[in-house]
């Protein structure tokens, strides 16, 4: 069991937890994730890991309602235990794995709306080591800001988009890249974490604009260990997972189109049954012989 330190409202819908979790704060770095149960026969629920102290031996992470097991994570309050909280899993983000080849280089984070959470411990880390990085948040309105003040702390310049104006500069975020693009400003490399529809067009730009870019899948993940097909994305021609190979991966390379139309297939069970059908063993990332495969 895991204790609740503490519970924060975001937003109407999106809820901080900051938890007691001795061993994965250990070990976690910025762009790896966690797996929640909420009760021995709850969901899994995969979520990025926002923010840890390994002082407090704290992990946080970021909560939005969108279903009943989310909403139940989302009630507990200080306090309150969770029965499972498995990781660090996946792959810790690129630029810390390779910090050397990226310390020197002018950095640019796009964050769409939720997925502000996993760009603000990236963010932090840079700035920790020395290395300031510019960010882009871009949200559909100001209601649906998070960490803002978070990330004015270490970001080098902060830039708010909201697409109907109500706070910031008024439009999307790939208008705000264009926009510092013309301003002089020069980056070397893009990260950007979101919805995939805005990963996508934010990949288009900057390939225009020969800005090498990441970007990470998460927001496709379900079950966080491979084996249920949801976060299979196609990368320069070749299949890969984002909970076991990624979650990030070249953004110049992902087929956007395809993990889009995938994430509307698997929302039904006849949508799920045809692409187990069509992928055949590609379907699933895990080894073949667990019996996943067979879900």
């Amino acid at each position: 069991m895991y204790e609740i330190l503490d519970s924060r409202q975001l937003t109407e819908n999106i809820v901080e937890l900051k938890i007691l979790a001795p061993w994965v704060a250990k070990k976690c770095l910025p762009g790896q994730f966690v797996i929640i149960r909420t009760s021995d026969d709850g969901e899994r629920i995969p979520l990025t890991i926002s923010d840890y102290d390994r002082t407090e031996k704290s992990v946080s992470i970021v909560v939005q309602v969108v279903g009943a097991s989310s909403h139940k994570l989302a009630k507990l309050k200080k306090g309150d235990f969770i029965h499972d909280f498995v990781g660090p899993l996946g792959n810790p983000s690129e630029i810390i794995l390779k910090f050397d080849e990226f310390k020197d280089k002018n950095m640019l984070f796009v964050a769409g709306g939720v997925d502000t959470a996993p760009v603000y411990p990236q963010v932090k880390w840079l700035f920790e080591n020395g290395n300031k990085a510019d960010v882009i948040v871009g949200a559909r309105n100001k209601d649906l800001l998070i960490l803002t003040e978070e990330m004015q702390k270490v970001a080098n310049q902060l830039y708010i988009c909201t697409d109907d104006g109500s706070f910031g500069f008024g439009g999307r975020v790939t208008e705000m890249i264009n926009s510092l693009v013309k301003l002089g400003k020069k980056y070397d490399l893009c990260v950007a974490i979101g919805p995939v529809i805005m990963m996508k067009f934010v990949s288009l730009l900057t390939k225009t604009l020969s800005i090498p870019t990441i970007v990470s899948m998460n927001p496709i993940m379900v079950d966080g260990t491979g084996m249920c097909g949801a976060c299979r994305v196609t990368v320069g021609g070749e299949v890969k997972f984002a909970c076991v190979d990624g979650p990030e991966f070249d953004g110049h390379l992902v087929d956007f189109d395809e993990a889009m139309k995938r994430q509307t297939l698997y929302k039904t069970f006849e949508g799920r049954a045809y692409l187990k059908e069509k992928e055949g063993d590609s379907h699933h990332g895990g080894c073949g012989f667990c019996g996943g495969e067979n879900d």
